[in-house]
């Protein structure tokens, strides 16, 4: 099924961004990388109509392509400047790793499910994300082969930070996650400053949960990545 055209005329993933510009997605990077993916590539194709609507969607295995407001709003808040190294936490679809890929020099992202980590890497090689490295791994831990990286992204929520990622970031680097309890979260950037790290709240969002050693236990609930509630 193909995306629908606005009877006023435009693409639908233009209108998103100007919404998302509303929003509070201000930085015009973020925006243009969010313009340059086609999400209707991330999703089962009964609901490639929704592509462009900003919710999240089921994309199997009990995992959900994120809101676009909170990709943004996440991708924003690592402050990228297009030379770093990022470990992303929580391929799923791959569409937030696609977002990063126009914004960093390399990404490096985890999965612990195989399913999911297989049907991200054939997607983002056919739309060209060259520097999109995708593994199959307990994401908790991070990715210790590729540290240390100049920013981390979480795309599951944990109970607390987990402090094998701060160990991976490198001065000055910026980790952004949800942390709370299994049924909604507030999403916690990390600035790591030296031996110091510094910690800032940026608002309510609800993610499937971080499942591993420094996450949740493999028996955690899965509940949906829904909308931040108002002013999240």
């Amino acid at each position: 099924m193909d995306v629908p055209f606005s009877a006023n005329g435009g693409h639908p993933r233009q209108r998103l961004v100007a919404e998302l510009r509303r929003e509070g997605v201000h930085d015009e990077r973020v925006l243009a990388a969010i313009g340059a993916v086609p999400r209707e590539e991330f999703v089962p194709p009964e609901h490639r109509p929704l592509a462009y609507r900003n919710a999240p969607l089921p994309i199997g295995a009990g995992q959900t392509i994120s809101q676009p407001l909170v990709v943004g709003l996440m991708t924003q808040a690592l402050a990228l400047t297009g030379t770093e190294r990022v470990l992303e936490v929580g391929t799923g679809s791959g569409y937030q790793a696609a977002v990063l890929s126009r914004l960093a020099a390399e990404i490096i992202s985890v999965e612990r499910f195989p399913e999911l980590a297989e049907r991200a890497r054939a997607v983002l090689a056919r739309l060209g994300c060259a520097n999109v490295t995708v593994h199959v791994s307990n994401g908790s831990l991070g990715w210790p082969a590729g540290a240390p990286y100049g920013a981390i992204m979480v795309t599951a929520g944990a109970p607390e930070v987990p402090e094998a990622l701060v160990a991976q970031l490198g001065a000055g680097g910026r980790l952004v996650i949800p942390v709370g309890d299994r049924a909604s979260q507030e999403l916690v950037l990390v600035t790591r400053q030296d031996a110091a790290t510094r910690t800032q709240r940026l608002g309510p969002v609800r993610f499937v949960p971080l499942v591993g050693e420094e996450g949740w236990p493999p028996d955690a609930d899965a509940p949906l990545d829904p909308p931040a509630e108002p002013g999240g």
